[in-house]
């Protein structure tokens, strides 16, 4: 009886799973084609729909929408588990939550963890030409919608699964562009455009900004929402030579991080390569067989780190074009890093997609058998996060360790004649332990216990959008709902407070606190490391936030506000009068005037000092409603004023904003901050240029990064027009010497102005100015030679540079500002540069200008020019080479381009 029993339920479950195959489609039957067919690839819209059927057809899937794209598609998130699990989510929802934040006691933190399910995140599509990435969620879905496999049906058992397409309309675009070649060995990812409406691949750069629609829809899901413990970020492609770039990662990785994070992606990445290896899939590598540390904060798959999850990258080689895995001698040899070398071989989009979804078990039979820990351990570093916050502690940056030493030194230098023993230590015993404290228990080098930013600064509005951009990635903010003292300070009701005490501690010290990257180079005297993109980014300096350090415990009369709820602007008042004057110190006063502009608004800008207000302060009169507006709207600032004497009228300019065939992510950051500050202007191409007559139809032409002649690099090359459709032939070649520099000298020679951001300053060479190229070095036979990275190398970082505050450029700027510097364009002036009416608008005065970052060789910036203006007939060049645009990020110099951006 117990046997037939027992066959019984065995038939019943056969019957049963069987059904639920025949429910959902596979992928086949809905696509038409097995998912890594080569050549054949799946557009968003076949995608979505399948998404919706599934979810449809199976009682393990739920589909929800979790907000539009840049395009208005809708993104997806499926949420997969058993159906008994989708009975509770809500509740497993909020153990996530409360563990995540640290919220409860450990033995109730305990308590949750063994009563919760663990919460896994896996994405794909982020980058659309990487088609691994976005195509390998289809299968992966499918078999957890309908296997009857143990260990599939242990998964949904013990976990909550996230399933998320982070770049719907990317997918579309690509997939439109690829499949629209009927011979199929022409088919390429090459499109004319951005694979992003606005950024491209930068939309993995933008996680801790959220700028973007589809960053923030995917930052409230995970800070604000699920808080999911791990965060797997499918990306290609992989090391010439190898198959897959995963975990463990390179080092350095950020110092503020938990020590759990970091052996946490240990032993994610074991199970990941160990089952790789298990299944006889080589060529995996890790550590320092790849470019990825774990240091930089803004990437889909890094900025997890910052809040106590664990976040995994996996670059793997292939697309629907086969292609091979080359010779690479070097990665034949088996090493820690590669420990299972794969020969050169061809390669098919199939194998790809194989190697993706056994990773994507990898990652969850790790959260299956840990899913307690993993809970568990998220609460605890949350709760060690909260216990630094609230007590003294000293973050071990580099140059504290630095700091021991020197102190050492300087004390051994001075008793080393007294004293000859003096000279024995450090040499293999260590330093006394007394120079340990001289630094880690200074109490002037303690780590905050908060930050206050005071409502009172005159560009609060800005701060008010920083303050977003931490509410958008889960962080607590409190505001001040009367005025109060810290320290002897007063400080105004409206006040931001930020307090340290709290599970995301990470994050918001990587927001407010300068980055200290370590020297890093391939050997002593080599060249540097590059890092795994910036090397400094503190948000805070780069959006010119004023704020206060409080180093001691600190309370007041301060409001706990929502988990992810947005700020408004604060509400200005209008004075009466028939005039105001707008403060041009905010930058949501170029979003007032350009919408008084467009109401027909009388606008004049200062030139001097004027009742309190900066020059360049915007004078308005007429069209009373929208002043009103924009006092109540965007908290523009306003006193009453007769119009000023010497002030000068100003009405939008005609701006083209210059972009290339393929697209220009520095100039897409730019399209969508003109949009967002309502300036208007129009997208020109090289032809626009060739073809003349420019001042017909601009006042200022925009050059922001790779535009100037040489300085654009077309991925993959630029294709031939009779290979591509009519209508983007448009889009199509280059700016040369010959041609495109002849036309723009004479667009600013009859009165037009070219601004030039970053590599587009080389500009200022092409047209013979007298400037020349700061960071050289002088050979013995009179002729110069960049320096090299042994000598010199400053990547992404934040540095200070002096400003000239009476040049009409720099209106609403303070006498120094922080700056975005990537390996930037620095300048010297000719002997006779000023005397032909080339302005220093920007330089370093010092040999130390780094603020946050690495910078090798700074002491060659000390005098050198960053910014200039230079006079060419009626118009003029404005060069700027820090990035201040960067990533829609900074805004502390978003002024020096809005400045240019009116007649």
């Amino acid at each position: 009886m117990r046997k037939s029993y027992f066959l019984w339920v065995c038939a019943l479950f056969l019957i049963f799973g069987n059904a639920i195959a025949q429910k959902v489609p596979t992928p086949k039957e809905h696509f038409g084609f097995d998912i890594g067919d080569d050549y054949m690839l799946a557009t968003y819209t076949s995608t979505d729909a399948y998404f919706r059927k599934v979810a449809e057809n199976s009682d393990r899937v739920k589909f929800v929408e979790i907000g539009s794209t840049a395009e208005g598609r809708q993104m997806p998130m499926m949420i997969i588990t058993s159906p008994e699990n989708h009975k509770n989510l809500d509740k497993y929802k909020e153990i996530s939550q409360k563990l995540g934040r640290a919220e409860v006691s450990s033995d109730e933190a305990k308590s949750l963890a063994a009563e919760g399910k663990a919460v896994v995140w896996i994405d794909g599509g982020l980058h659309s030409t990487e088609t691994v990435a976005s195509h390998q969620l289809i299968p992966t879905l499918y078999e957890l919608a309908t296997s009857q496999d143990p260990e599939i049906l242990r998964f949904l058992d013990d976990l909550i699964i996230l399933m998320v397409q982070t770049n719907p309309d990317g997918q579309e675009i690509v997939t439109d562009w690829y499949m629209s070649r009927e011979d199929v060995t022409k088919r390429d990812m090459r499109t004319p455009y951005m694979y992003h409406k606005y950024v491209g691949h930068d939309n993995n750069r933008d996680f801790f900004m959220n700028n973007m629609d589809e960053s923030t829809n995917i930052s409230l899901q995970q800070y604000v929402e699920w808080l999911p413990q791990i965060i797997f970020n499918h990306h290609q492609t992989s090391p010439a030579g190898t198959v897959v770039a995963g975990p463990p990662y390179r080092d350095p990785f950020n110092h503020v991080f938990d020590p759990l994070i970091m052996t946490s992606l240990d032993g994610v990445g074991a199970a990941m390569i160990n089952r790789l290896n298990f299944e006889g899939k080589p060529g995996y590598t890790r550590l320092g067989g790849s470019v990825f540390s774990s240091w930089w904060n803004g990437g889909l798959r890094t900025t997890p780190y910052f809040h106590n999850m664990i976040g995994i990258l996996t670059e793997t080689t292939g697309g629907p074009t086969p292609s091979e895995i080359p010779l690479v001698p070097e990665r034949l040899i088996p090493t820690h890093a590669t420990p299972f070398p794969i020969e050169p071989q061809k390669w098919h989009f199939r194998q790809s997609i194989d190697y993706s979804v056994s990773m994507n078990w990898a990652v969850l039979d790790f959260a299956s058998r840990n899913a307690d820990a993993l809970l568990l351990n998220i609460f605890t570093m949350g709760k060690n996060s909260i216990d630094r916050g609230n007590m003294d502690h000293w973050t071990k940056y580099p140059k504290r360790s630095a700091a021991v030493q020197e102190a050492f030194d300087k004390a051994k230098k001075e008793r080393e004649a007294d004293d000859p023993e003096m000279a024995y230590y450090g040499m293999r015993s260590g330093l006394p332990v007394e120079y340990f404290g001289k630094v880690f228990e200074d109490p002037d080098l303690r780590d905050p216990r908060g930050f206050v930013v005071p409502s009172d600064q005159a560009d609060f509005q800005t701060a008010i959008r920083f303050a977003n951009a931490l509410i958008k990635s889960g962080i607590q903010v409190h505001k001040a709902n009367a005025d109060f003292t810290v320290n002897g300070k007063q400080y105004p009701k409206g006040s931001l407070v930020f307090k340290s005490a709290q599970a995301f501690r990470p994050h918001l010290l990587d927001m407010f606190e300068p980055q200290d990257h370590p020297n890093d180079f391939e050997f002593p005297g080599g060249p540097p490391k590059r890092p795994y993109d910036a090397a400094g980014w503190t948000l805070a300096f780069q959006m010119g936030v004023e704020f206060d350090r409080i180093l001691d415990e600190f309370d007041g009369p301060f409001e706990a506000l929502p988990y992810g709820e947005v700020l408004a602007f604060e509400p200005a008042t209008v004075p009466s009068g028939s005039g105001v004057l707008i403060d041009v110190r905010g930058n949501n006063s170029f979003i007032a005037v350009n919408e008084l502009l467009k109401a027909g608004a009388n606008v004049s800008r200062t030139t001097s000092a004027t009742s309190g207000l900066p020059a360049g302060s915007f004078f308005v009169t007429g069209n009373k409603a929208t002043i009103e507006k924009a006092a109540k709207e965007y908290g523009v600032k306003m006193v009453a004023s007769s119009r000023p004497s010497g002030a000068v009228s100003v009405k939008p300019a005609r701006v083209a904003l210059f972009d290339h065939y393929g697209g220009s992510m520095p100039s897409g950051w730019v399209r969508w901050m003109l949009e967002q500050y309502q300036f208007p202007f129009q997208v020109i191409y090289p032809k626009d240029i060739d073809a003349g007559n420019l001042n017909a139809k601009y006042d200022v032409i925009l050059f922001i990064g790779p535009g100037a002649p040489g300085t654009v690099r077309s991925w993959g090359g630029m294709p031939k027009e009779e290979d591509i459709p009519q209508e983007f032939h448009k889009l199509m070649g280059s700016l040369t010497k010959e041609k495109s520099v002849p036309e723009l000298k004479k667009f600013m020679e009859a009165g037009g102005n070219v601004v030039a951001v970053g590599a587009s300053t080389s500009l200022a060479f092409d047209l013979g100015l007298p400037v020349g190229n700061a960071l050289v070095e002088k050979l013995p036979n009179g002729t110069e030679k960049p320096l090299g990275g042994d000598k010199y190398y400053i990547p992404g970082s934040i540095l200070k540079a002096n400003l000239d505050t009476n040049h009409a450029a720099n209106w609403g700027m303070g006498e120094s500002a922080n700056m975005v510097f990537n390996n930037s364009p620095v300048f010297t002036l000719a002997p006779d540069a000023m005397m032909n009416g080339v302005k220093p608008l920007a330089w370093f005065g010092t040999e130390s200008p780094l603020v946050s970052g690495w910078a090798w060789g700074e002491s060659y910036l000390k005098n050198g020019v960053v910014a200039f203006e230079a006079p060419i007939g009626k118009g003029k060049l404005y060069a700027f080479g820090p990035e201040i645009t960067f990533r829609a990020q900074a805004h502390n110099t978003f002024k020096l381009l809005f400045n240019q951006l009116y007649k």
